[in-house]
């Protein structure tokens, strides 16, 4: 749809021809990408009306005057239009044509506008006699297409006097030696140029244009006065070029049909024909072309003028399927500058949303940029690719690499954890690519395991201890929390320890102490044996007599003098002194004799009442472990 504003007022808030543009609405929704651009919108065209004067007629004091308000873009339809003499509306006068036996004074002006647009009047023209020389040109701009045909108009006055005459006239582009060059003489036009004037209207007409016709015309006279020479200015600027046809695309949300129109950035006849092409190959001859919505991705459409098959217009179709891109194009490392970037040839350009899976819409823009792209950003991301005729989607995967989080630890079985039964230790942490899991025992610099799970099938109480993990990849390494592996286990062996606090003096204190003590009791276990035994003995000795006493003591005691009946063990260190207490055995291969009780035989007896001695004494000899038992 095509629409003019007429006029330009000097004010800036009006219309102005900078103004001139194509229009789009635009309006969103609160729906996921429910954004919507109208096509092909609203071309604006800015432009003067103008008032011509076609008939003069000069008289003493009045001048009678034909005149026609004029535009190269008029409101569609049939429009009235509205007359203004020195600013006064002229009511009788609603047509494009001013004429009837008006009598306009010199200093009259006259102006017109279309009805509706009254504030976009045309500027005021004088009616002056021919006493002047003036070519106006109508219009001054002209669009033509290569190999069509162009008129250019224009109307010369002069000033008359009884015996003047015009002798010649014609159009020209270029001057040689400082005078212009008749175009009917110059090779480059001389066979496709006519030139006719009916008064002072003339018309040049060019055949066959090229793109090397695109210039400047003007018209000049000469009269058979003195200094009757007259070129018109600024002349008429030609444009030849290629039909340049543009499809507009506007789809209706309303119903199913896609609406096609050809349109040409030049001002085209209204009886102009259109020739469609789908895929290439014909189908109508109209301006508008009619399709059901959705097209196919694959098809593409362009038109032509009639007559110009061969300038048809750029093809117009869907979105293809995207090329997606990542910039940097090597391995996304956590905290970098990530680009990822869409494009898809389409016509006309396709707008670009970006998603996540399917979350909302991340950016609208050809391009998503991470400034510095974190782990959570890893996924899957699609581009969708739209503009009226359809669209498209493709998907692309980001994957973040990054170094290990803090790692997690934990201990199966979490209850209480008993010596000898099965314990596993886990260690498991965030990271891209995944982490290689080394295990520490605290205050041991050498690793205690490797890899994420860690197990003890019999677990002891030596391997109770603090224990922590290093995760690690080749992005950096991190070290776990602490875990504290605590183990029950039944009571060992009792042990009795003495610390010395003064060295020498202790140990000399806990031997002599211990000594006596078990002295002690070693003397009255042998003094209560040797009592019974003697008793009995006694007893026997009355009844047999004292030939028999040597036969009744036990044979331990007739074969062996010596018997061992306690030990008594002293630890040589010159630390801390250790005693173990401990009851007497013999030892086959131990040569320490820590104790001797000695019985007497009768004889003995005898020699003890000889001399004197109690025969019932307790002899002890205890002697000091050799260096080397000292240390067992």
């Amino acid at each position: 749809m095509k629409t003019c504003k007429l006029s330009v007022l000097s004010d800036e808030r009006d219309v102005r021809k900078s103004d001139s543009a194509e229009y789009k609405f635009r309006f969103t929704t609160n729906q996921p990408g429910g954004k919507y651009s109208g096509s092909p919108g609203v071309t604006l065209s800015v432009t003067d009306l103008q008032v011509h004067v076609s008939r003069l007629l000069v008289y003493e004091y009045y001048n009678q005057a034909v005149m026609t308000c004029q535009s190269s873009c008029l409101p569609p339809g049939h429009p009235h239009y509205v007359w203004y003499k020195n600013g006064q509306n002229i009511q009788e006068q609603t047509s494009n044509s001013y004429s009837g036996y008006r009598y306009f004074y010199p200093k009259d002006s006259v102006s017109c506008a279309v009805r509706g647009y009254e504030d976009f009047s045309s500027p005021p023209v004088l009616i002056q006699s021919q006493r002047e020389w003036r070519v106006t040109y109508t219009p001054t701009e002209v669009c033509a297409f290569t190999g069509s045909t162009v008129n250019m108009r224009c109307r010369y006055t002069y000033p008359s006097t009884t015996n003047s005459a015009v002798q010649n006239t014609f159009w020209f582009t270029k001057e040689k030696d400082g005078e212009p060059v008749d175009l009917t003489t110059d090779s480059q036009y001389s066979s496709r140029v006519q030139h006719t004037c009916d008064e002072n209207d003339c018309t040049l007409t060019i055949s066959h244009l090229t793109k090397r016709d695109s210039a400047q015309y003007k018209f000049r006279f000469m009269t058979n006065q003195p200094d009757g020479t007259y070129t018109g200015s600024p002349g008429v600027t030609l444009s030849v070029t290629d039909p340049q046809l543009q499809i507009n695309v506007r789809r209706s949300t309303l119903n199913s049909w896609t609406e096609l129109t050809c349109q040409s950035q030049c001002q085209l006849p209204e009886d102009v024909s259109y020739i469609w092409y789908q895929n290439g190959q014909e189908r109508n001859e109209v301006k508008v072309y009619f399709h059901p919505h959705p097209l196919n991705p694959a098809d593409n459409y362009s038109c032509a003028i009639k007559g110009h098959e061969k300038f048809s217009s750029p093809s117009v179709y869907g979105p293809k399927l995207p090329s997606m891109s990542v910039s940097p194009s090597a391995e996304i490392v956590e905290g970098s500058s990530v680009t990822l970037t869409c494009s898809s040839d389409a016509n006309p350009a396709a707008n670009y949303t970006w998603y996540k899976e399917n979350h909302t819409p991340l950016s609208e823009e050809p391009q998503l940029v991470f400034s510095s792209i974190q782990s959570s950003d890893s996924g899957q991301y699609y581009c969708r690719a739209e503009n009226q005729l359809g669209r498209t989607s493709k998907y692309i995967n980001v994957d973040v690499k990054y170094a290990p989080k803090l790692p997690s630890v934990s201990v199966s079985p979490s209850a209480e954890i008993v010596e000898g039964s099965s314990v596993t230790l886990t260690c498991s942490s965030d990271a891209n690519p995944a982490a290689n899991y080394t295990w520490y025992k605290e205050n041991q610099t050498r690793p205690h395991g490797e890899g994420a799970i860690y197990s003890f099938p019999s677990i002891r109480s030596e391997d109770r201890g603090i224990y922590y993990c290093k995760s690690e990849n080749k992005h950096g390494e991190i070290n776990s929390t602490s875990l504290v592996l605590d183990v029950q286990y039944a009571p060992k062996l009792p042990s009795v320890s003495i610390s010395a606090i003064h060295q020498e003096s202790w140990t000399s204190a806990v031997i002599g102490t211990t000594s006596a003590v078990f002295l002690a009791i070693i003397g009255l276990s042998v003094f209560l044996l040797i009592r019974k035994r003697r008793a009995s003995r006694q007893s026997s000795e009355s009844v047999e007599g004292p030939h028999n006493r040597q036969q009744c003591l036990p044979n331990e005691l007739v074969e062996r003098d010596d018997i061992h009946y306690a030990s008594i063990h002293f630890a040589n260190q010159t630390d801390p002194v250790y005693s173990n207490l401990r009851p007497a055995r013999l030892r086959e291969y131990e040569e320490v004799e820590y104790a001797a009780v000695k019985f007497q035989s009768a004889s003995a007896s005898q020699r003890s009442r000889e001399t004197g001695e109690d025969p019932a004494a307790l002899y002890s000899t205890v002697n000091k472990p050799a260096e080397h038992n000292r240390n067992r």
